[in-house]
């Protein structure tokens, strides 16, 4: 059942991020994040109801909190490179910071990597640069397009190591994810204000009905990445971790095929070969002993 759970949680994830890409090259990226955490945060509160898992509220629950400040920022910038950057190249370098930060973590606490891992360290950073297109012959990914997507990996890899901590049990995990959620829609929402406030539309173009519309896709969004946080905690309470750990960090070859086949983006021979290191580089970290 682990690499059952892994697999699906590879799967909602990639679609999550697919979707959340698509949507924001026609809704503002905070929208995107604020709409559909609001939603994610309407279906765990009635998870939350319905398990009881208010019963496991605790001192821990301030690493969900944690996970809900940092989470924002992590979407917004992943969402924007998605809108501006190939899908095939920006989804799979921001894999490896899932795993990368939890490990920095590991190693302030005292533990070592071992030979796999610093190897993965090295393949992931070869990968992020030649993700990036250098200028051989043709155009490269816009920086921009890398900063943002790097700041996504360590903010994803920040919040995975916080809420890893806000709960030992699925309810309690339920709980956790209910409490980053209310935190992601608060930080987000301020930031949405302040933006409106700077004269950017939070609505798009056709406002509310175009909003209205675009509900069951950013309801979609939002699930599926409530979903694949359970369905990992799942794989990991199940079996090894390391299993759960390498399936799951998949999820960006399922974003990539989907923007292959529906979007029909090509990327050139480097990119591709970047973002395949950046892949293989998440694999290593994340099986390392």
């Amino acid at each position: 059942m682990t690499a059952v759970f892994a697999l699906a949680t590879s799967l909602l994830w990639g679609l999550a991020d697919f979707g959340g890409g698509l949507l924001t090259r026609r809704l503002q990226a905070l929208t995107v994040v604020v709409v559909s955490q609001a939603l994610a945060a309407v279906a765990l509160g009635a998870i939350v109801l319905a398990t009881g898992g208010w019963r496991e509220a605790g001192p821990q629950l301030w690493f969900a909190v944690g996970a809900g400040v940092v989470g924002p920022t992590a979407m917004l910038c992943f969402y924007r490179a998605l809108a501006l950057g190939p899908m095939g190249v920006v989804s799979p370098l921001a894999s490896f910071g899932t795993v990368l930060v939890p490990l920095g973590v590991g190693i302030v606490a005292g533990e070592r990597p071992g030979l796999m891992q610093v190897t993965g360290m090295l393949v992931a950073v070869i990968g992020v640069v030649l993700a990036g297109g250098p200028r051989i012959s043709g155009a490269s990914v816009a920086r921009r397009t890398i900063v943002l997507t790097l700041i996504s990996a360590l903010g994803f890899g920040a919040v995975m190591a916080l809420i890893s901590e806000a709960s030992t049990t699925v309810t309690g995990l339920f709980l956790a994810l209910f409490v980053q959620r209310l935190c992601n829609v608060a930080v987000g929402g301020a930031a949405l204000y302040a933006s409106v406030r700077r004269g950017t539309p939070a609505l798009p173009e056709g406002g509310l009905p175009a909003l209205r519309d675009a509900l069951p896709a950013l309801g979609f969004v939002g699930i599926a990445d409530v979903a694949a946080n359970g369905t990992y905690a799942l794989a990991a309470q199940s079996g090894p971790v390391t299993m759960a750990a390498v399936l799951a960090s998949l999820y960006p070859v399922v974003t990539s095929l989907a923007a292959l086949g529906i979007l029909k983006e090509r990327l050139r021979a480097i990119q591709t070969a970047g973002a395949s290191l950046a892949l293989v580089g998440s694999a290593l970290l994340a099986s390392g002993g």
